[in-house]
């Protein structure tokens, strides 16, 4: 015998001590106790109410199983086996007076009685029947409870049918009925469904019947529990009560429908196609940048010209533009006009400058080039044909420009273009100043540029064009390849962050050049630089419309090259200088 603690639970009165009280119970020694096995059963009960329930847990020496409470603790009798004095474990008359009726809740319908009914039984944890081995014989007591034990642990291990609701008539236990199926019908599943669980080959009610005899059918005290044990495998042994009844659902519900398939529940669209990208943006995402940033263009210049006029309403200032108008006068000697050849000399550079870009911007967003040029006498030299044709392009412009050059120091057009002067700065200062007030200097460029015009072609001529070609020239297959101290002492890297760079600076001043020669005087201007005829009178040939139709006849051209500039007119060009390829 030994003692043990009962895990207490709620009150089973309102304002109660936890159930069981507290304290401990004395538990029959394991070695002479039937083993215990959880095996739900659902007799009728006829206990009281649970109001009327005992206060205290009665006592192992009272009659009852300490762990149970619900059924009486059978006594074994000395000389008869397990299975003989285990009575009957689902017979209500069998079972002890002193059992405890299940705690009543709320009703399953409004103004109905407490759930579960008053003569509903407890799931009790009875004692298990040890069911001896049929193989082992009487007279080897010590094998027979080794397969006993077996087979008890094997008979613990199957599944329990918990109801609270009374057995059916047919022995099997009733199920929960719930809503109806149909609306105005009645609870489903019909009234009297038994549910069955069938483990091992046999089911649960197998578990609860007492050992028969072999002859009568009944529990005969003292037989071998290995005659009188029935087979349990057998479905012919089976109780009546197996049968589960079956319900028909491959028809659907008779409801009307509430949910429906959605729009792309049956067919997807087909995803939209990635727009074409010009470089990193869309064409929306170019047209919203432009749009954008011209807006704020236009925002910050209006607001200079603001801040111009308000400063230049102060007396200071107003002296400041009167001293230095915005130009100097030139040294004794200095031409005037322009001589045919630099009007030739303008045509080309804007011809070639507007090309060079074009191929430049293509080197740079070309990711697999059509056609490859290789030079005659070097099979290694292989370039792509847009390299091909923009380092062609700078060697025509770099020959233009060399001429170019020449004939400014040789015709004195160089004093035109390049500072004589220190008055140039402020000179500069106060043109720059006009503009931005948007009230322009009227200077005569036939006789004289404004300093700004000046520091302005001068860069661009002896500064920024000289800086793309020597970039130009290290990025090119010309630059030799053996000469690593002069290659490591002009690393390439140098080159490429200046080149670039370069490039933008040539497009900004041309969009500026060509911007202000419009709005400064466009028939005067374009007669200057087109058709080579001026005067001393800023109005003389400002009706002429000479050089604006050599303007445009220049812009065809241009416009045509622009065209052209492609591998299926470039291939016979390159086939001149070397062989061209597709790979």
């Amino acid at each position: 015998m030994g003692t043990r603690m009962l895990r207490r639970g709620l009150p089973r009165v309102a304002g109660g001590d936890p159930w069981p009280p507290a304290g401990d119970v004395e538990v029959g020694d394991t070695a002479t106790a039937a083993p215990v096995a959880d095996v739900a059963t659902a007799a009728p009960a006829t206990k009281a109410p649970v109001a009327d329930a005992p206060t205290e847990a009665p006592a192992a020496e009272d009659g009852f199983d300490s762990l149970t409470l619900a059924q009486p603790a059978p006594e074994p009798v000395e000389g008869s086996s397990a299975a003989t004095a285990s009575p009957p474990l689902n017979d209500p008359q069998e079972k002890s007076a002193g059992g405890a009726a299940l705690r009543r809740g709320l009703p399953r319908t409004p103004g109905g009685e407490p759930w579960p009914p008053a003569d509903a039984a407890p799931v009790a944890a009875a004692s298990t029947v040890p069911v001896a081995s049929p193989s082992a014989p009487a007279s080897d007591p010590v094998r027979g409870v080794e397969r006993a034990e077996g087979e008890t642990k094997r008979v613990e291990r199957a599944e329990r049918v918990e109801t609270a609701s009374p057995v059916a008539a047919s022995g099997g236990a009733a199920l929960r009925r719930g809503l109806p199926r149909t609306p105005g019908g009645e609870p489903w599943p019909p009234a009297g469904t038994a549910a069955v669980v069938v483990v091992d080959g046999f089911d649960s009610h197998s578990l609860a019947q007492p050992v028969p005899d072999a002859s009568t059918g009944s529990a005969v005290e003292g037989s071998s529990p290995a005659a009188a044990q029935p087979s349990l495998n057998d479905p012919a042994d089976a109780p009546a009560s197996t049968a589960v009844a079956t319900v028909d659902v491959s028809t659907p519900l008779p409801f009307q429908q509430t949910v429906f398939p959605g729009a792309t529940a049956f067919e997807r669209p087909a995803p939209k196609p990635e727009p074409e990208r010009i470089g990193p943006f869309t064409k929306a995402q170019w047209a919203g940048a432009v749009i954008v940033c011209g807006a704020a263009l236009l925002g910050a210049a209006a607001m200079a010209v603001l801040l111009v006029r308000w400063l230049l309403s102060f007396g200071a200032l107003q002296d400041f533009v009167a001293t230095f108008p915005g130009e100097y006068h030139l040294p004794e000697g200095a031409p005037v006009g322009f001589p045919g050849w630099l009007g030739w000399q303008h045509f080309l550079n804007v011809f070639l400058m507007v090309l060079i870009i074009r191929s430049g911007l293509r080197i740079r967003t070309e990711k697999r080039p059509t056609a490859f040029w290789t030079p005659k006498n070097n099979p290694k030299g292989k370039v792509s044909l847009t390299i091909w044709f923009h380092q062609s392009l700078d060697i025509l412009w770099l020959l233009n420009g060399i001429v170019f050059v020449i004939l400014l120091f040789v015709s004195g057009q160089w004093m035109r273009v390049i500072p004589t002067s220190w008055e140039v700065i402020p000179n500069a200062i106060s043109a720059a100043l006009q503009y931005v007030s948007l009230d322009w200097p009227t200077e005569n460029g036939w006789v004289n540029y404004n300093s700004l015009q000046q520091l302005a072609y001068g860069t661009t001529i002896f500064i920024a064009a000289p800086l793309a070609a020597v970039t130009g020239f290290r990025m090119s297959g010309m630059w030799p390849k053996n000469a690593e101290k002069l290659s490591k002492a002009y690393p390439i890297e140098w080159a490429r962050a200046v080149h670039f760079p370069v490039m933008l600076y040539f497009v900004v001043f041309i969009a500026i050049h060509v911007f202000l020669v419009f709005a400064t005087g466009a028939l005067r201007n374009l007669n200057h630089m087109y058709a080579a005829q001026g005067s001393v009178d800023p109005n003389a040939y400002a009706g002429n419309w000479t050089g604006f139709w050599f303007f445009v006849a220049s812009l065809v051209v241009i416009a045509a090259a622009w065209v052209a500039a492609r591998p299926l007119v470039l291939a016979p060009i390159a086939r001149l200088f070397g062989s061209v390829s597709s790979r």
